[in-house]
């Protein structure tokens, strides 16, 4: 009997794809890459067409022994390798490696590890892809090139074991670019104006809200304004002018991509990125459920399609006009034209059976794989469904010259809400006016209620924010947005508060040195250009080393110039009036992972440090002591006073020392301005900067 042999990444996919064979299947794991560029030296031979040179990675060894003792056994091999650009290229990378060359070999791949799409695979084998090989080795490459020519100046200039990445400091530059915005941010005052109105025949009052004059809206940005209108309402009559009631639909949402996935498994479950990708592959590759062995629960999680199989769509309509009837089943297969960048051989990402509804597998789930799960099931489940409909109500009302408007609406027809649902769509399905209003309703004020408000800055990024704005940036691809932020983590360039990401001291400084040395690295358009033009040579319309020739030399240029630059810059330790206690020396300014630090410059016979206080020559607005600059436990910069804790001053911006001429209350700087801290006062000046002595 022939013997054939099914080499896959994951081990964890070999006990669910080997139930589905019969005996002459053998069903192997390579552990992922077997071969790279060595981690010593570039890896690519710039003077010889860029031919990367590949390695076997330590410790792959005896794996590839024990797979090429396998390939000698079986009559035919079948490479079965993730289905995108890493999988191909690890499916080719195998092939090289084991020498299959000339032999009978076959790659094969399927969107979801389930017995009918493994079995349809092994029905229709192909070569392997040497578009999306190259396409991955393009990626590698430009990576490679990237990370070993900067990282380097980092460690000269800032301390060692840091690193620049491609999309990692574009991503840091974003961070970055957000923080300033934030700082610069002035808040500007506006006022909201309600009036409660008893309603004829009604017992319940009814909420108007200030709208505008006859010409319309109107923003009321000061007290002044509002003390205005609110003079000529409280004594004018109240009557409605119009009653508009009218229908909106809302959509189903699209199935689940990679990026909303993430986005949306942070909003409703607050999973980090990394976590969400994680229990989505443990999905994936299968999980044991009672009764059914081990079963991979949903499709591929690497991907920016929308698309839906036309097997699955089917299904999922049968099974929604069974669960919930026919009403339910939606119009149209939601699909969209997606932009050129969506790599459509994939399929979104979809539970890989419907009818395994996620009450039937929930005890063979820990508790984390079920919220997600669940929630794949109801997005997916709600993509095919009908719109939501609502009846709406908008109504008008006049006084004096001014208008107050109030609406509402009430969910009429469920459709997809009836599976997934969010928050702020449950709380607005039923706000139901009176039944009874008309232009002859009689309105009497019974009270205004005026409350001043202020803008708010930009939000800070949150791991799904950044992975949204990536995305739309075209920049990186599903399988980069994890990785990309969990190094800006692990640098220390970034901090995680309350989801919120905030730039460390040292990302600063790196975000610094990558804009001043290697502007184009870090501009998003150029980085986005980039990721098309690996989607061409996926595409075969590029050639790959086109692509890497291209960037070198510019690359190298900028290196060159940077390394130049850096020459002129003597790199020594900062030297302080603080006295080290153990050993009379004056101590000096270090990096470490956190930023600075103060040590002793007797190491390794002294090995005294402390934390380093960086003084702003400012004086506190409570104490007069000396302000300085401190961070929090996880590296976060902020104002504080040099005598907390007696003093309990702290700020986010940098004070200034001129105090508000309106209101007497302590000024901080915003970009180039100095505003109040107080949001009520409002003031703020052009900062004007020191004279400088001649």
């Amino acid at each position: 009997m022939a013997k054939y042999l099914v080499i896959v990444e994951s081990p964890a996919k070999v006990k669910t794809i080997q139930k589905f064979l019969g005996k002459n299947y053998e069903v192997t794991a390579s552990n992922g890459h077997v071969r790279d560029l060595p981690k010593s030296q570039l890896g690519i031979d710039v003077e010889h067409d860029f031919e990367p040179k590949y390695i076997t990675i330590r410790g792959k060894g005896d794996i590839l022994a024990r797979l090429r003792k396998e390939v000698k056994k079986a009559d035919k091999v079948f490479l079965a390798t993730d289905p995108d650009r890493e999988g191909e290229a690890i499916s080719w990378h195998l092939a090289k490696s084991l020498k299959l060359e000339g032999k009978n070999v076959h790659r094969i791949s399927f969107n979801e590890i389930t017995k009918n799409a493994v079995k349809a695979s092994l029905k229709a084998p192909r070569e392997v892809d040497m578009d999306l090989v190259n396409a991955q080795q393009a990626r590698r490459m430009l990576d490679r090139m990237v990370g070993y020519k900067i990282s380097p100046l980092l460690w000269a200039k800032v301390k060692r074991g840091l690193s620049a990445g491609r999309v990692q400091s574009v991503a840091l530059r974003m961070i970055c670019d957000r923080e300033e915005e934030i700082n610069a941010f002035i808040p500007r005052e506006y006022w909201t104006l309600d009036a409660t109105l008893g309603v004829s025949g009604e017992k319940r009052p009814l909420t108007a809200r200030f709208h505008g004059n006859a010409s319309g809206k109107m923003e009321i940005s000061s007290r002044e304004e509002m003390e205005k209108i609110k003079k000529a309402v409280a004594s004018a009559e109240f009557q409605i002018l119009e009653v508009k009631k009218g229908e909106r639909t809302k959509k189903a949402p699209l199935p689940f991509t990679t990026s909303t996935l993430q986005q949306e498994a942070s909003r409703a479950l607050n999973f980090s990125i990394q976590k969400t990708m994680r229990l989505a592959q443990q999905l994936y590759e299968g999980v044991d459920i009672k009764g059914q062995g081990t079963v991979g629960l949903i499709t591929y999680l690497r991907t920016d399609s929308i698309r839906i199989s036309d097997e699955a769509d089917q299904t999922a309509r049968a099974y929604i006009a069974d669960a919930y009837g026919e009403r339910y089943v939606g119009e149209q297969s939601g699909k969209k034209q997606g932009t050129a960048k969506i790599q459509d051989a994939h399929e979104a990402i979809r539970p890989s059976d419907i009818a395994r509804t996620p009450v039937l597998v929930k005890e063979s789930l820990s508790r984390d794989q079920f919220r997600l799960y669940q929630l794949i099931w109801r997005r997916f489940t709600a993509s095919r469904m009908h719109p939501a409909v609502y009846e709406t109500t908008s109504v008008t009302i006049q006084a004096a010259d001014y208008r107050f408007h109030v609406s509402a609406s009430k969910v009429a027809f469920d459709g997809f809400l009836s599976v997934y649902a969010s928050e702020e769509e449950e709380k607005a399905g039923n706000n139901v006016l009176l039944k009874s209003l008309d232009k002859d309703t009689k309105l009497t004020l019974k009270e205004l209620g005026d409350k001043q408000h202020f803008t708010q800055p930009p939000a800070h990024y949150t791991e799904a924010s950044l992975v949204k704005a990536l995305e739309e940036l075209g920049i990186g691809r599903p399988s980069t947005y994890s990785p990309t932020i969990t190094t800006l983590l692990g640098r220390r360039y970034v901090v995680k508060e309350n989801k919120n990401l905030y730039i460390t001291e040292l990302g600063e400084v790196v975000n610094s040195i990558m804009k001043e040395s290697f502007p184009t690295i870090v501009d998003e358009h150029f980085t986005a250009n980039m990721e098309s033009l690996l989607d061409k040579v996926e595409e075969g319309a590029v050639s790959w080393k086109a692509v890497v020739s291209n960037f070198y030399p510019d690359l190298k240029e900028a290196v060159e110039s940077a390394e130049k630059d850096l020459e002129k810059v003597k790199i020594e330790d900062e030297v302080t009036d603080v006295i080290c206690e153990e050993c009379g020396r004056n101590m000096v300014v270090k990096y470490g992972p956190h930023g600075k630090f103060l040590a002793c410059p007797g190491f390794p016979d002294c090995r005294n440090t402390k934390p380093y206080l960086e003084k702003t020559g400012i004086s506190c607005p409570l104490c007069q002591k000396e302000v300085v600059i401190k961070k929090t436990k996880k590296g976060r910069k902020y104002y504080g006073c040099e005598n907390n804790p007696e003093c309990e001053f702290m700020s986010w911006q940098k004070p200034s020392e001129k105090a508000c001429p309106n209101c007497g209350g302590y000024m901080v700087e915003k970009g180039n301005k100095l505003a109040c801290v107080e949001e009520q006062c409002g003031y703020s000046e052009k900062k004007t900067e020191p004279k400088q002595e001649k």
